[in-house]
């Protein structure tokens, strides 16, 4: 019988987008003409690298992000999916997750993902609004976006959908009826997030220009708590901060991060944590895709920091990713991690004015940020690691 400790996630990133968008701070590129042959060798050397640091584990998922990895050739996923099948025990229930956009030219590749493995989609809509997918520099239209849960709902069990509130110029009352439109569209699972301004986007000098007016916080609280309300009244309750989903439907890759568990990252950017001997490692590889392309084709990797996380690194981490679920951190687990138990780590003083303003639930067995702690989760974790 394996346990948790047995298993291991993989995350493979293709970088190349068509175009980037203005809030995006991914690691994306935009390139003419790709090498397809050299980059399937690439991911393939540093799979094998790092799947010889960790044998005989079993691989519970396999995530192909990116940037847009459903521009990739379908036998690229093909032949990652068949040597991690082969490098690790392939748990029954592999889920294996490709991210892609609503374009049409995408839409046209789906069923050859389908056919190399792939049995969960994740799509890029974003908005069901056109004005609001120009603004966000998305390439596809609505009519696009529909088309495209139609078609992923014709070849795959499971998909999702991504969208985006507090949108420049969008009100409670829009976001209601987009939410309303979205929710006759989906099957089991919806990830909905808040934009942020992320530094050294277009977004952000647009913002600092004060050409970008966003929500104010107010409205945007409130479509926080509509999309909970509405959610959870169709059968898709929040599981995490901007995940929702149908009991048995939650992403089991995305659990793996939240849940602190080991997984490898591979191609250009990609992080990992991984348990060598005892003790938890973070890997990165280099950003740059044709840095990291020449080092793994000469080295079979092209891994830019190998470390082993300190306590403390250890404890934030574990805190901010277990916070972000609905049902928080179990304390054993947190124990067994650590080496110390959550009245040990957390002053005492600073869990009673937590619990008191109503931001955290505290349990002997264990605690979870509230709805309303996990619409300002960072303050919390800020205050339960620095008191």
């Amino acid at each position: 019988m394996t346990s948790p400790a047995d298993d291991i996630a993989l995350y493979v990133h293709w970088p190349f987008c068509l175009s980037l968008c203005p809030y995006c701070d991914f690691n994306s590129h935009v390139r003419d003409t790709i090498d397809q042959g050299a980059w399937r060798d690439g991911l393939l050397r540093e799979l094998e690298h790092y799947a010889a640091r960790v044998p005989e584990r079993r691989l519970t998922s396999i995530f192909f992000g990116g940037g847009t990895p459903s521009l990739m050739p379908p036998e690229t996923a093909r032949a990652v999916i068949t040597r991690a099948r082969e490098l690790f025990a392939p748990d029954p229930n592999l889920e294996i997750t490709l991210e892609a956009n609503p374009t049409s030219v995408e839409q046209t590749a789906l069923a050859g993902f389908a056919d190399a493995g792939i049995n969960r989609l994740s799509l890029g809509v974003q908005a069901l609004d056109d004005a609001a997918l120009s603004a966000l520099g998305r390439t596809h239209a609505v009519s696009e976006a529909r088309a495209a849960i139609a078609t992923a709902a014709d070849i795959f069990e499971r998909f999702s959908f991504d969208l985006m509130y507090a949108r420049p110029g969008q009100t409670p009352d829009a976001w209601m009826r987009e939410l309303d439109g979205a929710l006759a569209l989906t099957r089991g699972h919806l990830s909905v997030y808040q934009l942020t301004i992320e530094a050294g986007t277009p977004f952000f000098l647009a913002q600092a220009r004060g050409d970008l007016q966003l929500p104010d916080e107010a409205d945007g609280a409130a479509m926080f708590e509509q999309t909970q309300d509405a959610l959870a009244a169709a059968g898709l309750p929040a599981y995490e901060i901007s995940n929702h989903a149908a009991p048995g439907q939650e992403s089991r890759h995305n659990l793996t991060y939240w849940h602190y568990r080991d997984y490898l990252g591979v191609g250009p950017g990609a992080h990992g944590r991984i348990t060598v001997d005892g003790q938890i490692r973070a890997t990165r590889q280099h950003r740059a895709p044709e840095i990291w392309l020449k080092r793994a084709l000469e080295s079979g990797h092209a891994t830019q920091n190998d470390t082993v996380l300190p306590r403390a690194t250890l404890t934030a981490e574990l805190v901010m990713m277990g916070l972000r679920l609905a049902a928080g951190i179990d304390a054993g687990e947190l124990t067994q991690r650590i080496g110390k138990r959550p009245d040990e780590i957390f002053a005492p003083s600073t869990i009673d004015r937590l619990v008191g303003a109503g931001y955290l639930d505290w349990r002997d067995d264990g605690f979870n940020a509230t709805p309303a702690g996990r619409q300002r989760l960072n303050a919390v974790v800020d205050a339960l690691l620095n008191g």
